[in-house]
């Protein structure tokens, strides 16, 4: 039971990052490779001008202590337990009546609890309190909190130690590395919790060393008509932050959980990928005798099984790969040389990943045909399968079909398509690429082969998906997009296209019914998305394409000549 209750709070406890924090996207919970449907919805918003307006009804003179012109908080659209919008009037009029005596009153009547009502609270957090009634003091809601940790990550037990003796229970938690001098991370929390309860723990949140800064996060529905989303590919050093479920660090069904060498080691590599940045040169990584052999043992995996199982696209481009000398099964590909070598063939490039991406941060990525790959291998226990995307499975599931002009075509696309997509929309593009570039079947005269990087990667999912026991579905978005997936085990249903130019002919058709309010290409030439939203983008663009099928019909004409 102890054990069960470990795990559960690990999974509850799940710390990710999101580049929404960053620059203001609202995007819903959504993991790219399972369930964990979470990246949240956060904007930035100062919390003088929210006071200001307050203050101005009001006509309440402020106190001087209260003057913070630098202090922000972010803002959530998702449900909040504490509904300071519903509440504002109510609270606005508490404030006037009681300004001269806010630091008078008790927090509480529980008899623990001795200091001053407003004493060390923001002007939130009285204005939280003052919309609290006895109808409402003990509903149980949803409340976000950011806290500012002066120590490192592994401090976070303590906090959570806390909110549970306050009597809060952790829905969500996520992390990022603080920009603020003396901090080193921010922790947003979303606590479900009693409005009686809410400010006793605040209090004691405050009172801990360990913390730099505790702050509540009030509720305002953002409606955001112009949405960040790379413009360039170096914006993409933004956009390599992780959903954690399946590190070794956190979740105890993880091969690697109890192994501290392997943690360490996925630390170190990790570290590596968070401080590249773009036009660097991508760092070698040493690898060990056992990743060696773990890697030689799934490399002559594939090549038993390929023959009959793996489409045309992915046995030529490897046996090229085989040709240069960049697949042996004697030795682990470094990023670098698989870097050159996509982008000799389609123009895709690698940099290296931490580990498992949100899904707007690896879908914006592809945009730049920029693949973001790990460089660590699964634990050696389990070589022939890994809960999470490692590099044998980037570099024998995804970088053969990268190199494959159509299948680098239609990558790029789904890409495209995410940038400044809804959080709908997210969700449904996640659900086509795993169903296609992860678990994808075509059709290949006549039999059914494998083109999906989590089948070519994995012996033991293929042979499942071409056997008689899962259910077979030929590939249509429109219902591909919203079928719930999971990848705890093998997938009951997979979806085949008749042909990859099917598969693109049928995506792009659905992508164009998205609701997305403007078009977007990409420039190779600058590396840069352009937003198609004038008639001189239009225009020159309609250049550019008139003067390409001069030469297309030239080079047609000439051939011609020369056949007949």
């Amino acid at each position: 039971m102890a054990v069960a209750a470990a795990q559960k709070s690990r999974e509850m406890f799940a710390i990710k990052k999101s580049y929404s924090i960053e620059n203001g996207y609202p995007a819903r919970r959504r993991s790219l490779v399972d369930d964990a449907r979470f990246e949240s919805i956060v904007v930035k918003q100062t919390k003088q001008s929210k006071l200001e307006e307050a203050r101005q009804r009001a006509n309440v003179k402020v106190v001087e202590a209260e003057k913070s012109p630098e202090l922000k908080i972010f803002n959530l659209t998702s449900t909040n337990a504490i509904q300071v919008q519903n509440e504002i009037n109510k609270a606005k009029q508490h404030l006037q009546e009681n300004v001269e005596s806010v630091t008078d009153t008790k927090i509480t009547k529980e008899p623990e609890i001795t200091t001053k009502k407003n004493a060390g609270l923001t002007e939130e957090e009285v204005l939280i309190e003052n919309a609290t009634t006895p109808e409402t003091v003990e509903n149980v809601q949803r409340t976000t909190l950011l806290l500012r940790m002066k120590e490192g990550i592994t401090s976070l037990a303590n906090v959570l130690k806390i909110i549970e003796n306050g009597k809060g229970v952790v829905a969500h938690l996520e992390s990022r590395p603080s920009r603020l001098t003396g901090i080193q991370f921010d922790v947003l929390a979303k606590v479900d919790i009693s409005q009686r309860n809410l400010l006793i723990l605040i209090r004691s949140l405050r009172q801990s060393s360990i913390l730099g800064e505790v702050t509540i996060l009030t509720e305002n529905s953002i409606n955001v008509k112009d949405p960040w989303f790379p413009r360039h590919a170096k914006d993409l050093d933004n956009c390599n932050h992780l959903m954690t479920k399946y590190e070794p660090e956190l979740d105890m069904n993880h091969p690697g959980f109890s192994d501290k060498v392997y943690r360490a080691r996925r630390k170190d590599i990790a570290n590596i990928a968070f401080n590249y940045k773009y036009g660097e040169p991508i760092p070698r990584i040493q690898y060990t005798k056992e990743e060696q052999e773990t890697w030689t043992a799934v490399f002559k995996t594939v090549l038993d099984l390929m023959p009959k199982h793996f489409c045309a696209e992915y046995q030529r481009v490897f046996a090229l790969l085989q040709k240069e000398g960049i697949f042996r099964p004697d030795k682990i590909p470094q990023l670098e040389e698989m870097s050159e070598f996509l982008r000799r063939n389609t123009g895709f490039t690698l940099r290296p990943a931490a580990g498992l991406l949100t899904a707007r941060d690896f879908l914006a990525s592809l945009a730049f045909r920029v693949f973001q790959s790990t460089q660590y291998v699964r634990h050696q226990t389990t070589p022939f399968h890994t809960p999470e995307p490692d590099c044998i499975h980037e570099l024998l599931g995804h970088m053969p079909l990268l190199a494959d002009p159509g299948f680098a075509q239609f990558s790029q696309e789904i890409g495209l398509a995410s940038l400044g997509a809804s959080d709908a929309e997210i969700e449904k593009l996640s659900t086509v690429y795993w169903f296609t570039v992860e678990f994808g079947l075509c059709k290949e005269n006549g039999e059914i082969k494998a083109y999906g990087a989590g089948l070519l990667s994995a012996y033991g999912e293929l042979l499942h998906a071409i056997s008689e026991k899962p259910e077979h579905r030929p590939f249509d978005p429109n219902v591909t997009a919203v079928q719930p997936y999971q990848d705890q085990e093998y997938q009951p249903i997979y979806y085949v296209a008749e042909s990859f130019e099917d598969a693109k002919d049928k995506f792009r058709r659905w992508v164009s019914k998205m609701s997305r309010p403007f078009e977007v290409r990409y420039n190779p030439h600058t590396q840069r998305v352009e937003v198609l939203d004038s008639v001189e983008k239009l225009d020159n663009l309609m250049n550019q394409l008139n003067l390409e099928m001069l030469h297309l019909n030239t080079a047609f004409n000439k051939l011609k000549s020369q056949s007949s």
